[in-house]
């Protein structure tokens, strides 16, 4: 709980050939052996992942990933989760061993990274040893670096070069950005049952107790239960009240109507996804086939209680106020072929950055499918939209559109 999740931290991942000197690389950033280090190709398979604090760039998910001319069917699917990695990546390292002729391989990676938005640095690894002329112009000036991975201390001054490239990360914003100032009081509704982790809270009411703090606002936390009566005595109107999408029934019976409420999964649904997209998605509620086909997605594991939210409360919620005929799925990771589904709800994606959330979105988007989040469903089904989103005034207002 003292460590900043992944899904917070700046993702950097190495990427080039094999026995380019990505995991000796990774191994000089941490100055300890965090990667294993060998002169047989493919050591690397599948990609590794090493949490630090590096500089001003604070936290960060540095990945160590197979090399991109791995051979036979297993190379294939090594490579495809190097690329899987590198779709995700705040910063790409593209390592290349300085001693021996560019590949075909590497004149790809390069065009790829040109062509693309994300910031990059290229890496021209075995600095002890004697340059080849090819290695000598291969990248375009000030894009760069030699390093002797050998050599303890040789990674500062790619750290600061890190940091300057670091700027032009684009950051999530953080769950209560824009819809609180300073001395602003948040209620914080959250029910502890069955599906509550033992002895801690869940990512997103971690992360928004945070954010308050680090905005100088009071956070109260209490339990649905005690809300009625806690909220009477108060003697002041909170700012906001924040619940659990799975309570938003009586937390919004238990205060005022003109009360601002929202859930953690809608404060999510903004900071992780593409809530217009998901308010869009709604109007396909309302003509939904007979016999529709809906995937519910999870990002995390976790061990599912007998009234899970994901397998069966949304279900039976939709089935009561849609349709009863309509079949479920459930998964963790992409299906394989998105056209047979006919709406996905998938969870806050609080385990998960927002350019992989963006990249699942961008999929359904591109197949027609609709999209909802958990927070968004829960709150059409108890009849709380657009209330819920009247703290999002621009969310509001294309509900209404």
């Amino acid at each position: 709980m003292n460590d900043t999740p992944l899904a917070e931290s700046t993702r950097i991942v190495l990427t080039g050939v094999r026995n380019a000197g990505k995991s000796s690389l990774m191994n000089n950033l941490f100055e300890k052996n965090a990667a294993i280090v060998s002169d047989t190709p493919g050591t690397t398979t599948d990609p590794v992942t090493r949490k630090i604090e590096l500089g001003k760039m604070g936290p960060c998910a540095v990945t160590d990933t197979a090399g991109f001319d791995d051979e036979g069917d297993l190379g294939q699917q090594r490579i495809g989760k190097t690329r899987n990695r590198l779709k995700t990546a705040d910063l790409i390292l593209f390592v290349t061993p300085g001693d021996k002729p560019v590949v075909q391989e590497e004149r790809e990676i390069l065009k790829e990274l040109q062509g693309g938005t994300r910031p990059w640095i290229g890496i021209i690894s075995f600095g002890d040893r004697e340059l080849h002329d090819e290695k000598a112009d291969f990248f375009p000036t000030g894009e760069f670096i030699r390093l002797d991975n050998s050599r303890s201390g040789s990674a500062r001054p790619l750290i600061e070069l890190m940091e300057k490239k670091a700027a032009k990360v684009n950051r999530e914003m953080t769950p209560v950005e824009g819809l609180v100032k300073e001395q602003d009081l948040v209620l914080l509704v959250t029910p502890i049952d069955l599906a509550a982790p033992a002895g801690r809270l869940i990512m997103p009411q971690v992360e928004t107790i945070r954010d308050l703090l680090d905005r100088d606002c009071a956070a109260l936390i209490l339990k649905e239960r005690e809300l009625y009566s806690f909220y009477r005595n108060l003697g002041i109107k909170p700012s906001l009240v924040i619940t659990d999408s799975q309570a938003f029934h009586k937390v919004a019976a238990d205060i005022p109507e003109d009360q601002p409420l929202t859930s953690f999964s809608l404060l999510f649904a903004r900071k992780k996804g593409n809530p217009a997209y998901f308010i869009e998605s709604l109007k396909a509620l309302r003509d939904f086939p007979e016999k529709g086909r809906v995937l519910v997605m999870e990002s995390c594991s976790h061990h599912r209680q007998a009234d899970d939210l994901g397998t069966v409360k949304i279900p039976r919620l939709f089935k009561q106020l849609v349709g009863s005929r309509v079949e479920f799925g459930h998964s963790r990771t992409m299906p394989e072929h998105p056209e047979e589904w006919d709406m996905i709800i998938h969870c806050a994606g609080c385990m998960i950055t927002q350019k992989a959330m963006l990249g699942k979105l961008e999929t359904f988007r591109e197949k027609g499918i609709p999209v909802l989040n958990y927070g968004l469903f829960l709150a059409w089904a108890n009849g709380l939209l657009p209330r819920a989103l009247e703290p999002f005034p621009e969310l509001a207002a294309l509900y209404e559109e």
